[in-house]
Order: C-alpha cells, then sequence, then structure tokens
C-alpha cells in the first residue's frame, strides 16, 4: 500500500452496510484526509462520546432519514479499545457492522507508546521509512531514534556544533512543528552527552518555541557587537554582564549559513525584534538588516516588502492542512497591521501589491474552507484547532491537582492584527508578559450566537439548537461542561460585558474559597468595531488606544495575582467591507447580518442568493439542519451598495482565524 490511509478506507464501500461501528483508540479516522477520504466515499461520521449529545445527533440527522427511506451511509467512531465496541446502545450493534484500526496493526515492529504520541500527519514520513529500511523490531529507544532521524530529520550523533542544534531548532520552532515530549527528553539526553552544550538550557529551548526565540533575541545584539568590534576587542564570555535571563552561550553563530537562512524571517514575522545600535547606518547596509532599528518609515517598508515576498510564495492552496493556513494567518496579520498602523502612506508599488493579494487569498481560504472545513469538527481536541475544543484543552489544562486554576479570556471581535496591537501594548506595560501564541479556527458563520457559545459550551453548535440565536445559554453551558468534567458548579464562575472601568465584578467572582475555573467575556472590541465608521485602520487604532487605558493590564496582574493560568482568545475577527445591496426578506431571515443571511427554508435562501449569486449558500456544518447560512462574497457586506463598514459573519482569513494565547508572567 502507498499509505497507511489505504489499509483503513479500503474497508469503507458505499453501500454494504448503512452503519459502520469502529473502535478507533488512535484517532486514525479523525485524522484530515482519512476523513475526507471517508466522505468522498459517501460516508458521515459521528464520534461517540457524550451519550446524550451523541443519541441527539444520531436520531436527528440519521434514524430520521432512514425512517423516510433515504439511503445514507453512518460510521460511529469509539475511542477505545475494540473490546468496547459491544458497549454501544443495543440498537447500534443490531445494525452496524463492526470495524476496528489502531497504530499497533499499522506500525506492528516499533513501540507503541512512541508512535502513539506522534502527531498524525507524521505517519506518512513514518509509515514510508518502515517500508524503506524494514527495522525489525525496535525498543522505545531504539524507535525514539528511528523516529527522530526519518520523521524529524534529525540525527543527534551529528549535532556537534552550536549551528547545527541552532539550525535543527529553527527549522522546528519556526515551522511550529509540535515534537512529543518522549522525543524531546530522548533528545536532550543524547545531547547531554556533548560536554559543549553542558551550559546550554536545553530543557528550555527545546521544547519551547517562546522561551528558544526569547534565547536568540537577548543573544541577538551581542552578535552585532561582535560583527563591529575590532580585532583586540572580545564579546565577554560571562552571561551575567548582558543580565541575560538565559544561560548558555554569549554569542551565537548567527551568521553561519545553516542559521543565517532563517534570521530574515524571524524579523519580518514577529519572533525576534528588531533593536538600536551605535553602528545602525553601516549594519542596515549588510546581511542583518531586518533585525536593526533605523527610522519607523523604514523599517515599515523593509518589512512590508519582505512580508509581501513571503505571502506571495507561501499561500496555502485547497489541499493544505490546516496547520499552514493557521501558520499564514499570523503572517498575513503581520503584513496587514503594518498597512493599517501607521500615519505615512505607503509607496505605490507596495499598496498595489498588497491589493492584488487580497482577492487572492480571499479565494483560497474560501476554496480550502469549502474542501477540508468540515473535517476540522472532529479533530482531537489537544492541540485545539476549533474554539468548541477549548475548554477540553484547558481541561487537561488543570488536570488532577486541585491547586490548580484556569481563567479563559474571550476578547469578543479581536482579529489576529488587532491582537498583535494588544500583545505590543501589553509588553511595552509589563516586560515581564509572556505569550505563548496559537490560532484557531472560529465556526462558520463567524458570529457571536455561534461561535462564542461553541467556544464556551465545548461542542459543536448542533448541541445548542434551541439557543443558536442567543448568546443567554452561556453561563450554563459553561458551567455544565465544567460539572461533566468531574468539577462542582461552585467551582466555576462565569461573566461578560467587560472592558470598561474597574474589575470589581472580576473580583468578587476571584474571591470565591472554591473557584477554580472562570470564564470571562471582554466585549469592548466588539462594540469599538459596531460603532466604528473610520474603518479598518480606525478600528486598529482604537484597539491600541483601549489597550493604553490598562484594564487588560489591570486584568491580567489580578488573575495571575490570584494564581490562575490565563488563556486568551476570540470568537472571530472582523474586516472591512463594501456594501452590495440589501435583501429585501423582510422577517423571513433569521438572522440579519451584515456578511451573513440564515435561513430555516433552502427555498426562502435560494431565492435571496438569485438577487447575489456570487454568495455562498453554507452547508449546515456542525450546525442544526434548519440553520441555513448565505455567505457574502469577498469583503462584500449585505448592507447599501458602496457603504463601507466593519463587520464580521463571513469567511475571509480576518475572520475564521482567531488568537489562542496562554499569558503568563515571567516572576511567577
Amino acid at each position: 500500500m502507498k499509505s497507511w490511509r489505504d489499509q483503513i478506507l479500503s474497508e469503507f464501500t458505499p453501500q454494504v452496510a448503512r452503519l459502520a461501528l469502529v473502535a478507533d483508540p488512535d484517532g486514525l479516522l479523525l485524522e484530515e484526509d482519512v476523513l475526507e477520504g471517508i466522505r468522498e466515499r459517501g460516508f458521515e461520521l459521528i464520534p461517540f462520546e457524550d451519550h446524550v449529545a451523541f443519541r441527539y445527533a444520531y436520531e436527528s440527522k440519521f434514524r430520521s432519514r432512514w425512517d423516510r427511506g433515504e439511503e445514507t451511509d453512518l460510521v460511529v467512531v469509539l475511542r477505545s479499545p475494540s473490546s468496547d465496541l459491544d458497549t454501544l446502545p443495543y440498537d447500534l450493534l443490531q445494525a452496524g457492522r463492526k470495524l476496528s484500526f489502531s497504530l499497533s496493526d499499522l506500525f506492528p515492529n516499533l513501540s507503541y507508546p512512541v508512535v502513539a504520541a506522534l502527531d498524525r500527519a507524521d505517519l506518512d514520513a513514518l509509515f514510508d521509512a518502515q517500508a524503506k529500511h524494514a527495522p525489525g523490531q525496535l525498543g522505545d529507544n531504539a524507535t525514539k531514534e528511528f523516529v527522530l532521524r526519518h520523521v524529524f530529520e534529525i540525527a543527534p550523533e551529528l549535532i556537534k556544533q552550536p549551528s547545527d542544534l541552532l539550525r535543527v531548532l529553527l527549522r522546528r520552532h519556526y515551522r511550529s512543528r509540535r515534537f512529543p515530549t518522549i522525543l524531546d527528553e530522548r533528545f536532550i539526553q543524547v545531547l547531554h552527552q556533548n560536554v559543549l552544550f553542558e551550559d546550554w538550557p536545553l530543557e528550555i529551548i527545546i521544547p519551547d518555541a517562546q522561551a528558544f526565540f526569547a534565547f536568540l533575541q537577548e543573544r541577538w545584539p551581542v552578535f552585532l557587537d561582535s560583527l563591529t568590534q575590532r580585532e583586540d576587542d572580545a564579546v565577554h564570555e560571562n552571561t551575567a554582564d548582558y543580565g541575560f535571563e538565559f544561560a548558555g552561550p554569549t554569542l551565537l553563530p548567527f551568521g553561519h549559513d545553516d542559521v543565517r537562512i532563517y534570521i530574515d524571517n524571524l524579523f519580518l514575522e514577529g519572533l525576534l525584534r528588531p533593536v538600536p545600535h551605535e553602528h545602525a547606518e553601516t549594519l542596515a547596509k549588510t546581511w542583518v538588516a531586518y533585525g536593526i532599528k533605523v527610522s519607523p518609515v523604514e523599517n515599515r517598508c523593509r518589512r512590508m516588502e519582505g512580508l509581501l515576498d513571503s505571502i506571495e510564495k507561501t499561500l496555502p492552496t485547497a489541499e493544505a492542512r490546516h496547520g499552514e493556513w493557521l501558520h499564514f494567518a499570523y503572517r498575513w496579520a503581520e503584513l496587514v497591521t503594518l498597512e493599517l498602523e501607521s500615519d505615512t502612506s505607503l509607496p505605490a508599488e507596495d499598496q498595489e501589491r498588497l491589493e492584488a493579494l487580497r482577492p487572492r487569498i480571499d479565494s483560497a481560504i474560501t476554496d480550502w474552507v469549502v474542501k477540508r472545513y468540515s473535517g476540522l469538527v472532529t479533530l482531537p481536541p489537544a492541540p485545539p484547532v476549533m474554539l468548541h475544543h477549548i475548554p477540553r484543552y484547558l481541561a487537561r489544562s488543570l488536570g488532577d491537582d486541585r491547586r490548580t486554576k484556569v481563567a479563559f479570556l474571550l476578547v469578543d471581535g479581536l482579529s489576529l492584527e488587532q491582537w498583535i496591537i494588544l500583545r505590543e501594548v501589553l509588553g511595552e506595560q509589563d516586560s515581564k508578559l509572556r505569550f505563548r501564541e496559537n490560532a484557531v479556527f472560529a465556526w462558520i458563520p463567524t458570529i457571536t450566537s455561534v461561535s462564542r457559545q461553541a467556544a464556551f459550551a465545548g461542542k459543536p453548535p448542533i448541541y445548542f439548537p434551541t439557543s443558536i440565536h442567543t448568546t443567554d445559554k452561556e453561563p450554563g453551558l459553561w458551567t455544565q461542561f465544567w460539572v461533566n468534567q468531574g468539577l462542582n458548579a461552585n467551582e466555576v464562575a462565569y461573566t461578560k460585558g467587560l472592558g470598561d472601568g474597574d474589575l470589581d465584578q472580576v473580583s468578587e467572582l476571584l474571591i470565591r474559597p472554591r473557584l477554580r475555573v472562570v470564564g470571562l467575556v471582554i466585549d469592548k472590541v466588539d462594540r469599538i468595531m459596531h460603532g466604528m465608521e473610520l474603518g479598518a485602520a480606525g478600528m486598529l487604532g482604537q484597539v491600541r488606544q483601549w489597550a493604553r487605558q490598562g484594564f487588560m493590564l489591570d486584568l491580567l496582574g489580578l488573575l495571575h495575582d490570584s494564581g490562575f493560568q490565563v488563556y486568551l482568545a476570540s470568537d472571530h475577527g472582523n474586516i472591512e467591507a463594501k456594501g452590495i445591496g440589501q435583501p429585501r426578506e423582510g422577517a423571513i431571515a433569521e438572522v440579519r447580518g451584515e456578511r451573513v443571511r440564515v435561513y430555516s427554508d433552502p427555498r426562502l435562501r435560494a431565492g435571496i442568493k438569485e438577487r447575489f449569486p456570487e454568495s455562498l449558500e453554507w452547508p449546515p456544518v456542525g450546525l442544526p439542519e434548519d440553520y441555513l447560512a448565505l455567505i457574502a462574497p469577498n469583503r462584500a457586506a449585505f448592507v447599501r451598495a458602496g457603504e463601507h463598514l466593519v463587520c464580521h459573519g463571513g469567511i475571509s482569513v480576518e475572520e475564521l482565524l482567531v488568537p489562542l494565547i496562554q499569558i503568563e508572567r515571567k516572576d511567577r
């Protein structure tokens, strides 16, 4: 077989049995390409996790259709060994055929705990290596080294110089590639055998991307000094002379060919920050130019040109894996922020390139969403990919330690570019704050009652049909999720309407003696957006002004002082759109948003689409069957023709991909 997926997909032949019961302890069916292959064969899939939620989806979407004589192929997935299939409800066992798939079947000669720790996207390289090298039966350490070498292209015994290690870590952390902890431990163990790395903070910079880039950042000025020093001057070897946070060598080989190729992109994408230097004019004419602070205008133009080059070359396709879009979204947000936040005008050539990029990006994300978005819904929640994954991810952070406390801050309407501004201001206000940055997909349509509610419910919107047009049920859904995780209701709190004034409302919650989990809705950004008359640039400026007022800084201080782990996310972003006319549907639309209209009858939606033929009839992916959205086309809005406004609800990188940030304070 060419791929490990072939062994699985060969079992799914349409019309053999309308119901298949699959034991899938390793989540193989939830891998993106497997899921797409199953659906291309006409099958639909429901995980069996929550009995009540499953029964609702099963009865409403499938049992009723079978009773009407419709033919469907359904796959029920149980994340347990095959022996647990017999625990499924009797009516399923009577109607379904049983299947089982596991990693131990696919990789019988490799250590199961090591293989199980891998991302499913890494199984392709492992399957190919297994076929090519036929390694025979391997134990734990031998499997770890086989995986390091053939999946991650790391041969620890060949890492003999600092440049070798930096190249490996740059390739890993720049791509945001996840390594299992057991592989990191083995990698560190081998590196410690080399005396050259005995003073390096390996346990910190290998698993932690933010720590690694902070390590590089504090060494960058030293490297610049080394480029301008006379031969008789020596760079200090004592890290204490520089007030470094991280141990290790003072001077890193940034100029080595294997390291240097990454440097421009690190500064372009904001992973490293340019620094001032007394020889800035001279250094700015060399290859280190992106890492030198010169004039704000020159720095901005230089970064914009570099980001334009990078984005034009790396725009994901319709076949891309979701991680490519998550990485791309931050790069695009950095570029949009540079475009909007300065008073100086861009060179005409850069502005033309940027305007040409927007429709390409909008078309690319729409094509990808139509083809691949539905596969995100059932992905495992660690790491989280969609908003409804976040509560399960937080539950893992909470763990079994009764002393651990978690705060979830949902900043309603905060886009990635606005997060970049908020991050910048918070960093200026408190240099001890640390941000572990990721992104997740919002729900489509990207409106509050759908997307924000899913973030607090911890489940797709299909499971809260009665409240999908309101957010009134959020406190109950949030509490119910945590009660299902084993907490008591008095250990959970929720409040909304935050963003202005003092924090008495939050303080009153935090003094509860048994409180362990708190959900906070900060809706100031959303309120700014709905009153915005100055376009996307005005929106960015207002968010910066709000951030400088100190509410977020004070809130973070209060939570950190109270011992909470803090996570921040958004339910949707926003874009500047142009009106294409207002549908005249009267009261027949359930939702009459600027970027989306929602109907309960497909004929009503079809009638409006005839007037707006470029709009998208969105299928009810993870939504109730009668929640039928009509999405406005690229950067268009269902408002008066020619009107410009900042809004949300549609499908664009800015609306759909939102920040998920863990915020820590260095002294805690």
